[in-house]
């Protein structure tokens, strides 16, 4: 019975190791706070053409979904929604992860800069309304392979 433990613990952290390693993923942004925390299916616009694209044109999104903007480095970020057919929430994050600023239902085709401050690294947009109904605000902080780079405040692996 001895010489198969050793079998067993392999068997096991082979099993495990997966789970752990898949924390995060390029398509999903895990959020959590004082209010619990949900899990988001995205798009990535991680370059200036994306980025500019963004959401316009788009007729519906599902619930829970939603696209992260990522830039190559901190900075002054404001939005506007030009083009944008739906109300959006813009959650702003700092390159730990942490959010700064968050702007609750952006009124569609408004051309008003929407500014979120400085040193954004990211911007999580949403249906409009979610972030209220989930009790996103500053200081939630979010779980991507974006934020590891950094020192995230919410790691992707447990360490």
């Amino acid at each position: 019975m001895g010489c198969h433990k050793p079998i067993l613990i392999a068997w096991a952290l082979a099993w495990l190791a997966p789970a752990a390693f898949a924390t995060c993923q390029e398509n999903t942004v895990d959020l959590k706070g004082d209010w619990g925390q949900a899990r988001f299916t995205i798009e990535v616009a991680d370059d200036p053409e994306e980025r500019n694209r963004g959401l316009m044109f788009v007729k519906e999104m599902p619930t829970m979904s939603g696209m992260l903007f990522v830039y190559e480095r901190p900075q002054f970020a404001s939005f506007w929604m030009k083009n944008t057919l739906i109300p959006l929430d813009m959650i702003f994050v700092d390159v730990t992860g942490t959010v700064r600023h968050v702007h609750a239902n952006a009124v569609p085709h408004d051309e008003t800069p929407i500014p979120g401050g400085d040193d954004i690294f990211a911007v999580l947009e949403i249906n409009g309304g979610m972030s209220q109904r989930l009790g996103i605000a500053p200081g939630t902080v979010l779980r991507h392979p974006a934020f590891e780079a950094q020192t995230p405040a919410w790691p992707c692996v447990a360490q």
